[in-house]
């Protein structure tokens, strides 16, 4: 049997997705809209697996999520307006968007890296605190 089981990989997708824990479908993992807790308040889940760049994997999702909701915004505005695009217009709703949107997405974009990693790389005693310290044992559901 699996030490630390984990649910299915739709499933961690489905709660990140959701700003909940991949593994156990906790809530209440920020601190702040950006700032994540050390662990899952519910399965002591580690939200950062430890490597330096870990980080880097949710930068590139939220990076991406960005460009593709600006590229869409633009497809839709042209596509709307044409021909007579107000230039103006697109650019004073764009360039908030293009500030504010990383800052939005970003707590979904965290977690849902930390989803892939674990469909990628399933959880271990790594990614719990040592044992003995208020836990016994990963609730999964």
């Amino acid at each position: 049997m699996d030490e630390y089981p984990r649910p299915p990989a739709r499933r961690m997708l489905a709660r990140a997705l959701r700003r909940r824990c991949p593994l156990c479908g906790g809530s209440n993992l920020f601190t702040g809209w950006v700032e994540p807790k050390e662990a899952c308040p519910r399965c002591q889940l580690k939200l950062d697996r430890g490597e330096g760049d870990f980080f880097l994997g949710g930068y590139t999702l939220n990076f991406i999520a960005v460009e593709l909701a600006l590229a869409g915004f633009l497809v839709l505005a042209l596509a709307l307006t044409w021909p007579e695009v107000p230039w103006n217009a697109l650019l004073w709703i764009g360039a908030p968007m293009v500030v504010l949107a990383p800052i939005a997405l970003y707590p979904v974009t965290r977690l849902l890296w930390l989803a892939v990693d674990l469909v990628m790389r399933p959880p271990g005693p790594l990614d719990f605190p040592e044992p003995g310290l208020d836990h016994d044992r990963p609730r999964v559901s």
